[in-house]
């Protein structure tokens, strides 16, 4: 009964369909992703084995893999040293102190997932957060008495300074001051827009990127121009760029316009609350002890991963696979899985050590009986891999599939065909406009896995390089931080009572605009010498001819 139907329309039902539920949640996103597995067979638009190898991709080993190295970072608290160590550097001026958390999240959220990075950094930031409320001192005009020449202690007694009146909450705030309430506020918005920064410079700092990734190389399989490093060389500097623009926002908008006072360097000008925060920070990091083996063995992994992922094929230079006979068989996956997997065999105690295995914390573990007992257990990499993301991306991949054996693609792209009269840069820009806007109610992968087919019909159609559209809807898909339901660390941070709906809503409209404004930026500059957006590539037009036929 249902062949009569065109495979077309088929295969747009189970498009819609999966969309809806995605979009309402009605079922976990993992739950909706496995609608293509059994409507498309019913349909006869692909058969039960063609849909299943599409939940397994090249990406979900290289995903595998990264989970293992941060499994490793997260049981050795190697994530805690850095992000302590950074803050420590840029020191406790309200301003220095926010632009330190930001630097550390974005770097940690390269490497680990936006979820992940959020939930380690929030527990110190809200320590120190603890810390500069219990002083009750308000960086209001009070902060402008510093303390010369005097130590820690002296600092302390030094009580005696008539104090102006300060700025009082209500009765029932927790916060002694208006000021620290904004404090408060702009480091806790700031570590969830950093994880969402530092997510866009790796190809495997978030699912989106993988999910683009991923289905770019199979309709545009001849392309050979995605990797890790072509990705980091773009996105790089929209990360930097986003980075500060993004910090004088939240500076301006919580802490006001004088950043000479709130961001100086010098160690002679500190007040009373700036001092017991720098203590709190630097009695965190001495609980830590010394640098301990398994985060030396963790590091040196993490460097290795890196290296060997940009050196792969650089494209610039003959790369390492170019020392084998046979091309095309290793990519990205290859150098993360066989990693991942030497973390279940390297013991975590020091070789030819008669001491026993120490924590990051500086404890021992005699209790382990083990001493060949490896760096990560299987345990440990199952509580960080995140299964519905798997599935999410692996129910993208079926249905871009179905889209390209049915000619759905096709079809829209016809639809689309009065839009030929704009030019490459308007189409971009309302692409990113509108995946943006629907990104803030509907889940990131859900709502990038409906646009990507759609967009690359559109491309081709307008005989636009379909890197053009793909890539900064991709980035655009991220900016989902104007509320709590947008993404799951702005759902973290506001789960920590600092900050309200209103804030998050003016707050993350300007770093909404601040991403598309850079992304644009990127992608009409920079990246059109990296990706030669200039002419129409001859993989897509073998695709629009192939797709056609």
């Amino acid at each position: 009964m249902y062949e009569v139907w065109p495979l077309e329309a088929c295969c747009a039902y189970v498009l819609i369909v999966t969309a809806v539920y995605w979009v309402s949640e009605a079922v976990p996103l993992g739950a909706a992703a496995l609608v293509p597995a059994f409507l498309y067979p019913l349909f006869g638009v692909l058969k039960s084995s063609e849909v299943a190898a599409e939940y397994c991709k090249d990406t979900t080993l290289l995903l595998m893999g990264v989970i293992c190295l941060a499994a490793s970072i997260e049981k050795w608290n190697l994530h805690k040293r850095i992000a302590l160590r950074m803050v420590m550097i840029a020191g406790a001026k309200p301003g220095m102190l926010v632009l330190g958390f930001m630097c550390c999240t974005v770097f940690l959220s390269m490497w680990l997932s936006n979820t992940s990075t959020t939930a380690m950094v929030m527990p110190i930031a809200e320590a120190v957060l603890q810390q500069l409320i219990s002083t009750g001192v308000a960086d209001t005009q009070e902060d402008s008495e510093t303390v010369e020449g005097l130590s820690f202690g002296e600092a302390r007694k030094a009580i005696s300074i008539p104090e102006p009146k300060k700025e009082k909450e209500s009765k029932n705030s927790r916060y002694p001051t208006k000021r620290d309430h904004m404090i408060c506020k702009c480091l806790s918005l700031s570590i969830t827009y950093a994880a969402t920064i530092g997510g866009l410079i790796t190809i495997t700092g978030t699912s989106t990127n993988l999910i683009f990734a991923e289905q770019f190389n199979n309709r545009y399989p001849d392309a050979k121009v995605i990797n890790f490093g072509t990705w980091f060389i773009f996105s790089f500097p929209i990360a930097i760029i986003m980075l500060l623009l993004t910090w004088v926002w939240l500076h301006f908008l919580f802490l006001g316009c004088n950043f000479r006072e709130t961001c100086s360097l010098s160690k002679k000008r500190k007040t009373r609350r700036e001092m017991l925060s720098e203590r709190k920070i630097h009695d965190e990091y001495i609980k830590l002890g010394p640098i301990s083996y398994p985060e030396v063995v963790t590091g040196v992994f993490f460097i290795l991963m890196t290296l060997l992922w940009f050196t792969r094929e650089p494209g610039f230079v003959p790369g390492w696979t170019s020392l084998f006979e046979k091309k095309g068989y290793r990519t990205d996956a290859t150098v993360s899985v066989l990693l991942g997997f030497l973390l279940f065999l390297i013991p975590a105690r020091r070789p030819f050590s008669r001491a026993p295995r120490t924590t990051a914390g500086g404890g021992s573990t005699e209790k382990d009986p083990d001493p060949l007992a490896p760096m990560i257990t299987w345990k440990d990499f199952q509580n960080l891999m995140p299964w519905e993301i798997v599935i999410l991306v692996g129910g993208g991949y079926a249905l871009a599939a179905g889209c390209k054996v049915s000619g759905l693609s096709v079809w829209i792209g016809r639809q689309l065909e009065p839009m030929s009269g704009l030019p490459p840069w308007m189409v971009t820009l309302l692409a990113c406009l509108l995946v943006s806007a629907v990104t803030e109610f509907a889940s990131n992968p859900a709502t990038l896995t409906v646009f990507l087919p759609i967009l690359s019909a559109l491309s081709e159609t307008l005989k636009i390089n379909p890197l053009h559209t793909l890539i900064p809807a991709t980035m655009c898909v991220s900016f989902g931080v104007m509320l709590p339901v947008g993404n799951p660390p702005n759902a973290i941070v506001f789960s920590y009572g600092h900050v309200q709906i209103s804030d998050m809503v003016k707050a993350g409209f300007g770093v909404n605009l601040i991403g598309v404004l850079v992304v644009m930026l990127a992608i009409t500059t920079w990246g059109v010498p990296l990706f030669n957006l200039t002419e129409f590539p001859d993989w897509a037009v073998d695709r629009n001819i192939t797709g056609s036929l």
